[in-house]
C-alpha cells in the first residue's frame, strides 16, 4: 500500500559466473600452497633431520641466540657447554643452527 513494489533487476547470475568464480578460488588455493605452506613444510623437515642428526662436540647456535658446545645430549634436552664449566640445559628443537668446527675457538 505505501511500499511500491520491487521488481528484480536481473533473473540471474551471469552465465558462467559461477564457474569462474570457483576457479577463481581453486587457483588462489593453489598459488597459496606454492608460496607459502610448501616452503614452510621443507624449512620444517629441513630442522627436524638436523636436530636428529645432532651429536656431541657439535657447536650450535639456539633460538635464544646462545653459543656453545654440545656435552650431553638427551632425547628431549641438550646439555651446552657455554663456558668453562658453565653448562645449560635447552630442549632440542630451541637449537636453530650448527655451526662449523672451530667456529668457536675456547669456551672460557
Amino acid at each position: 500500500m505505501l511500499i511500491n513494489q520491487a521488481w528484480a533487476q536481473g533473473a540471474g547470475a551471469a552465465p558462467g559466473g559461477g564457474i569462474e568464480s570457483m576457479l577463481l578460488i581453486v587457483v588462489m588455493f593453489v598459488v597459496l600452497y606454492f608460496l607459502m605452506i610448501r616452503p614452510q613444510m621443507k624449512r620444517a623437515k629441513e630442522h627436524k633431520g638436523m636436530i636428529e642428526a645432532l651429536q656431541k662436540g657439535d657447536e650450535v647456535v639456539t633460538a635464544g641466540g646462545v653459543l656453545g658446545r654440545i656435552s650431553r645430549i638427551n632425547e628431549n634436552y641438550v646439555t651446552l657447554e657455554v663456558a668453562s664449566n658453565v653448562e645449560i640445559q635447552v630442549q632440542r628443537p630451541s637449537v636453530q643452527l650448527v655451526l662449523p668446527k672451530g667456529t668457536i675457538k675456547n669456551i672460557e
